[in-house]
């Protein structure tokens, strides 16, 4: 395929990107590109074939390992297909199970469901404690509503196909004769009928754009990039609305980063400023809590050192199937005025001459009994 652009550059991902990401960013792309939704229009043709191309090396890992070392040069002469030659709807139904079981081919069998969509949803950490309603906004491709989506002219019908016979495939010689392959007619794209006087309103396609609107409940404890499904708002089958169900909207969450609490599982993670008073003498400190007006207090003994890890339970976020809450681990840390006055500045001279204190003594790394507290 004539493209000279880097695959992750085509499906905007990341090199590091999982294989939930390079997916679900080749079906936003085949979807926003199907030559369905951008009738008469090459560059989506185009841009179409080439994230299908991108998807096929980057979802093998094999190749994508090649890839990743060698560039295109590593995949010449390896099996892969011409996607520059082939139909858009041969290469929906390679990668039907993306689009939720089937939506986009034009056999029999691939027409049973619609295309499924996505769009997403962006949230704040405190709405994951409760859950929230959110509205969401998305266009599809719906019915027509002055043909019912059969795509004929008012008065018309669809046609059987003269070329399969109705059938929506032909059987073509393979080489040498020795065994037939099966495929879908060229003449009706395997709908088995030809609409010979199109619909004014939707050319022929069946179905037209439409904006919908929707509230869509989130869950409490949902994680970033996690998505709702919203069954049978997608898109309905390709000219035939009336022979399956829809395919399903996928909501998917995007969580803010919080100013002040970092997320780790159904844990929170909070550094903490104290002052070496506090430690040295002990005392109560408050802490903020996420969803809370009121802060949490927390007694520190004598001697308490910096990057110490205090956990307080139930202080972190709800498990999205038990929804028992997570811990809140608080990580002490030592604040040094940077200014002192005389009389601090005379105290803490005379605290000095009193010191014997070694300093050269080994300790635990602070972010070794970070990890340690998460993972206990």
């Amino acid at each position: 395929m004539p493209t000279t652009r880097c695959y992750y550059e085509v499906l905007s991902v990341a090199r590091e990107a999982s294989g939930d990401e390079i997916k679900r960013s080749y079906r936003r792309l085949a979807m926003k590109y199907h030559p369905d939704r951008n009738p008469d229009d090459p560059e989506a043709e185009t841009r179409f074939k080439e994230a299908a191309e991108a998807y096929e090396v980057l979802s093998d890992p094999d190749r994508r390992s090649t890839y990743d070392r060698f560039g295109r040069e590593g995949l010449r002469g390896r099996p892969g297909h011409d996607f520059n030659s082939m139909r858009p709807d041969d290469i929906f139904s390679m990668f039907n199970e993306i689009f939720g079981g089937g939506g986009g081919g034009r056999t029999r069998r691939a027409r049973e469901r619609g295309f499924d969509l996505e769009t997403e949803v962006d949230l704040e950490l405190e709405d994951v404690l409760e859950g929230v309603e959110r509205d969401v906004s998305f266009s599809r491709m719906d019915v027509c509503d002055t043909c019912d989506g059969t795509g004929a002219a008012e008065g018309t019908r669809p046609e059987s196909c003269s070329t399969c016979g109705g059938q929506g495939k032909v059987a073509q010689a393979g080489l040498g004769g020795m065994f037939r392959m099966v495929t879908a007619c060229p003449a009706c794209s395997g709908r088995g009928t030809i609409v010979t006087t199109p619909c004014g309103t939707c050319a022929g396609r069946g179905r037209s754009p439409i904006d919908r609107r929707l509230s869509v409940r989130i869950p409490r404890g949902i994680h970033d990039g996690q998505a709702v499904r919203v069954a049978g708002e997608g898109e309905p089958p390709q000219q035939d609305a009336t022979g399956g169900p829809r395919g399903d909207l996928h909501v998917v969450v995007r969580i803010a980063d919080h100013e002040v609490f970092e997320r780790d599982g159904n844990d929170l993670l909070l550094v903490q400023p104290v002052a070496f008073t506090q430690l040295a003498l002990g005392g109560d400190i408050d802490v903020p809590m996420l969803g809370s007006d009121e802060p949490h207090t927390l007694h520190l003994k004598a001697g308490t050192q910096p990057g110490d890890l205090i956990r307080i339970k139930d202080g972190g976020v709800p498990d999205l199937r038990s929804g028992r809450r997570g811990d809140l681990v608080v990580v002490l840390k030592l604040i040094v005025p940077r200014k002192l006055d005389d009389n601090q500045r005379k105290l803490l001279g005379e605290y000095a001459a009193t010191e014997d204190t070694p300093v050269d003594e080994p300790s635990t790394s602070v972010w070794s009994r970070i990890k340690d507290a998460f993972r206990g």
